[in-house]
């Protein structure tokens, strides 16, 4: 059989569109922490030195926006206008109306908060059960947010991205055939020595040695040799635009929704986290090797509209078998939902970067309000004793 490349991205958490991600979740956490019952539809615009917040929120809380968006400015490192914009200085600008009763009289019963599919995806290729690619593309980008935040490469800037090809055999991942990595950095560091601590101290420490080769690898670093402009001010940044780097990196489908800046009753967020859920805990069981399930709501309605399981031809049961499985053991209404993966709780601003899913459902941190939450649990296996169960093994 002859071998095929396939490629997923990753942005760094300082990437504009990333920024905007990370303000409209902060927004959210802040005002769960204060009443977990918020209703908030946040979507957030970066561009050089002024960030806008806009959108629809009902909460018995108070947040001080400008303090939110430059809290979130300074953890992420824009702390100086060079950079693209400076949490001190910047302009903030907010527009925040209330959720239209319309939506909230079919959300107060339990329905979902609008139409649409969602799909989850998981698969047994590595131990995070994410596809490969965007598995590896996620670690060089995190390494190269630890390395400018350590102080190790102190003429790193926060704004960056990376790409890694992979190269299949059938469906097995053999090796990593190309890694693209453009990082910001001060306008004074030689390309040539930009080029040699990105290899040794970002990409080579990110990828397993029984992947990655430096011999049998193609690596651009920097491709255009400058990337000084950056952040906000090389290109407006904006909420939800970076869906595929926060699911699966391509692999599989996606129902179009983005997940920063809404509460737990917008479905596009709830049960995407509860299809991945359900699709990781049947990888999980041993009842397929790759499973996508699909989820599908109308507006105000309790009941999703189909449960849809496809395990391309590597399921141990048949998928109408395993539909039915699902169906059983997991309760995808809204409001379970919600309730069973705790989504109240002020948990989601950390997954505004480096992906949604594939990440250690154990840790726990500290939340917005101060409390310790358990964090993503929707990457449990936890029920995969049900799922044999359920299929009658």
């Amino acid at each position: 059989m002859s071998t095929t490349l396939f490629t997923s991205e990753s942005v760094t958490e300082g990437h504009p569109d990333k920024i905007a991600d990370q303000i409209s979740d902060a927004v959210l956490d802040h005002m769960l922490a204060q009443d977990p019952g918020s209703r908030v539809a946040c979507e957030t615009l970066v561009t050089t030195g002024l960030a806008l917040v806009a959108g629809e929120v009902t909460t018995e809380g108070y947040v001080h926006l400008p303090d939110v968006v430059r809290g979130t400015l300074q953890r992420i490192g824009y702390t100086n206008s060079a950079f693209g914009i400076d949490a001190t200085t910047c302009a903030v600008l907010t527009n925040l109306d209330q959720q239209s009763p319309d939506i909230a009289m079919g959300v107060d019963t339990g329905g979902a908060g609008d139409q649409g599919m969602m799909f989850g995806y998981a698969t047994d290729e590595t131990d995070d059960l994410m596809p490969p690619t965007i598995h590896f593309a996620h670690a060089v980008t995190r390494q190269l947010a630890t390395v400018r935040k350590s102080g190790e490469m102190p003429w790193l800037r926060p704004d960056g991205k990376a790409q890694v090809t992979v190269e299949f055999d059938g469906a097995r991942a053999i090796r990593i055939h190309t890694v693209v990595v453009s990082t910001q950095h001060d306008p004074d560091v030689r390309q040539s020595d930009l080029v040699s601590a990105v290899t040794e101290k970002v990409v080579k420490p990110a990828l397993p040695a029984d992947m990655y080769s430096e011999d049998d690898c193609i690596l651009h670093i920097n491709p255009t040799g400058r990337f000084v402009i950056g952040g906000p001010h090389g290109d407006a940044g904006l909420t939800g635009r970076k869906i595929i780097v926060d699911t699966y990196g391509g692999v599989g489908r996606h129902g179009g929704g983005a997940f920063s800046g809404k509460d737990a009753t917008k479905v596009d967020r709830s049960a995407a986290y509860a299809s991945r859920w359900a699709a990781k805990n049947v990888v999980a069981a041993g009842l397929a090797r790759r499973c996508e399930i699909q989820l599908a709501y109308a507006i105000g309605v309790v009941e999703p509209v189909s449960v849809h399981v496809d395990t391309f031809g590597t399921g141990k049961v048949s998928d109408d078998e395993l539909s039915r499985a699902v169906a059983e053991v997991f309760d995808f209404r809204p409001k379970s939902i919600i309730e069973t993966l705790g989504l109240t709780a002020p948990i989601f601003t950390p997954t505004a970067a480096y992906g949604h899913f594939g990440r250690t459902p154990e840790v726990r941190v500290p939340a917005t309000g101060g409390d310790s939450v358990q964090f993503f649990p929707w990457e449990l296996t936890d029920r995969v004793d049900d799922l044999k169960t359920a299929v009658g093994g």
